[in-house]
C-alpha cells in the first residue's frame, strides 16, 4: 500500500509540475523575457519584479505542489473505498452533466476561495498562513502556487470536498484543474491583457482581471475573489479605485519608436 501511495504521489506530482511549468513558465518567457518590451505598456506595476522574490515564489510553489500531490493520494484511496464520487464511464452520466460538473466545480471553487481567503486575512491568521503569498507584492507568474504549507492544504482541500457530493469524470477533473491553473497564472501575470471598457459591460465586470488580483497583492485588504467578481461585488470588498486602475492599464497603448535618422 505504501509503494502504491508513493507511485500515485510521484505521478500526480509530475503532472502538477508539468502544469506549473507549462502555464507559469510559458507566461514568464513571453512577458518577462522574449516580448518584455512589446508588452511593456500593459505592465500593471512599472517596477521590475525582484529576482530574489521570483526564486522564493518558485521554491514555495514547488513545495505547494508536493502537498497538492499528497491530497491526490487521499482522493485516490478515497475513491477505492467509495468515499469520493469519481466515475470512469461516460455512460454513467450524460454529456450535459459532464459540462455541468466542470461549471459547478468552477463556481464552487470560486466561492470556497473567496471565503477561505477572507479567513486567511484575519489578523491572527494572516501572518501564520497567508503572509508567504503576500511576500510577492509585485507578483510574477511563478507566484501562482507560492503558498505557506498550511495554505497549500487549505487550497488543495477544495477538490476532495467537492468530490464528496459532486460526481466527476477524471477528464472533467483535469479540465477544472487546467482552468484553475490558467486563471491563477493570469491573476499573477503582472500584465493586463483584457480590453479597455470590459468592466463597463454587465457580463464583463463579473470576470476578474489581472489588475484585480495584482491590487490585492499590493494593497492586501481588498479584491479577494478568484475567477469572478461576484462575491467582491456582493460583499463590497472591491477596492474603490479598482475600475479606475483597470482602465488606466487596459487603455495604455504601445508606443512605436521611430528609428533615429542617420547623420552624415
Amino acid at each position: 500500500m505504501l509503494q502504491e501511495a508513493l507511485a500515485v504521489w510521484t505521478k500526480i506530482y509530475a503532472i502538477n509540475l508539468v502544469r506549473y511549468f507549462l502555464f507559469s513558465g510559458v507566461a514568464y518567457l513571453i512577458f518577462y523575457v522574449f516580448f518584455k518590451e512589446r508588452f511593456a505598456h500593459k505592465r500593471i506595476q512599472k517596477k521590475d519584479v525582484d529576482k530574489e522574490k521570483i526564486k522564493a515564489e518558485f521554491k514555495y510553489s514547488i513545495t505547494s505542489l508536493m502537498i497538492f500531490a499528497a491530497m491526490g493520494i487521499v482522493i485516490f484511496f478515497g475513491k477505492k473505498v467509495g468515499i469520493f464520487q469519481i466515475y470512469s464511464e461516460f455512460s454513467e452520466h450524460s454529456i450535459a452533466y459532464f459540462f455541468f460538473s466542470v461549471l459547478a466545480a468552477i463556481l464552487l471553487h470560486d466561492t470556497y476561495f473567496y471565503w477561505t481567503h477572507r479567513f486567511m486575512h484575519l489578523k491572527w491568521v494572516f501572518p501564520k498562513v497567508h503572509l508567504v503569498h503576500h511576500l510577492s507584492n509585485n507578483p510574477s507568474p511563478w507566484a501562482a502556487f507560492s503558498f505557506h504549507p498550511t495554505e497549500a492544504v487549505i487550497e488543495s482541500a477544495i477538490l476532495p470536498l467537492m468530490l464528496l457530493f459532486l460526481p466527476m469524470h477524471p477528464i472533467a477533473i483535469l479540465t477544472f484543474l487546467i482552468y484553475m491553473t490558467a486563471m491563477n497564472v493570469m491573476g499573477h501575470l503582472g500584465y493586463e491583457m483584457y480590453p479597455k471598457g470590459m468592466l463597463q459591460n454587465p457580463i464583463g465586470r463579473l470576470n476578474n482581471t489581472s489588475v484585480h488580483h495584482n491590487m490585492h497583492h499590493r494593497l492586501v485588504n481588498c479584491n479577494y475573489g478568484l475567477y469572478f467578481n461576484v462575491w467582491d461585488l456582493l460583499m463590497k470588498t472591491n477596492h474603490t479605485k479598482y475600475q479606475e486602475e483597470f482602465e488606466r492599464v487596459a487603455a495604455s497603448e504601445r508606443v512605436e519608436i521611430e528609428p533615429s535618422p542617420v547623420n552624415g
